[in-house]
């Protein structure tokens, strides 16, 4: 599987809500981070991507355009979700990877917060 193929298996997984499928393709000490904030073990983003999907069953991916690197890949995504309430989510947003020995070992999430809003409103209600 070549780096473009594991970024798609990635989003494909999360998109699913498989946990285990994207954990399969990580890196037992992969880390992310979204707009250079912490850094996350993988046992929280794949919580965080369980805690989305959970809150917004139709959470997809389009328009993705992802090219591999010699170091990982490198791709641009919608992302698009209804959450309960109807409040909707049209979110554009760059994923930048590493990837060692057919592992992915890091993800550096990039996306505008204000139109993240949404989503942050429906994973933290109140």
């Amino acid at each position: 599987m070549n780096n473009a193929d594991i970024a798609k298996a990635l989003f494909e997984a999360f998109a699913a809500g498989d946990a285990e499928a994207a954990r399969q393709l990580c890196a037992e000490d992969m880390t992310g981070s979204q707009n250079g904030g912490p850094e996350m073990d993988l046992e929280a983003i794949l919580h965080f991507a369980l805690a989305v999907k959970n809150a917004a069953p139709d959470f997809r991916y389009e328009d993705a355009v992802r090219s591999a690197t010699e170091t990982g890949f490198v791709e641009e995504h919608r992302v698009l979700a209804t959450f309960g309430g109807g409040a909707q989510l049209d979110l554009m947003v760059c994923v930048v990877a590493d990837v060692e020995d057919g592992k992915i070992t890091a993800l550096r999430e990039y996306f505008d917060t204000a139109a993240a809003a949404a989503l942050g409103a429906a994973l933290n209600p109140g």
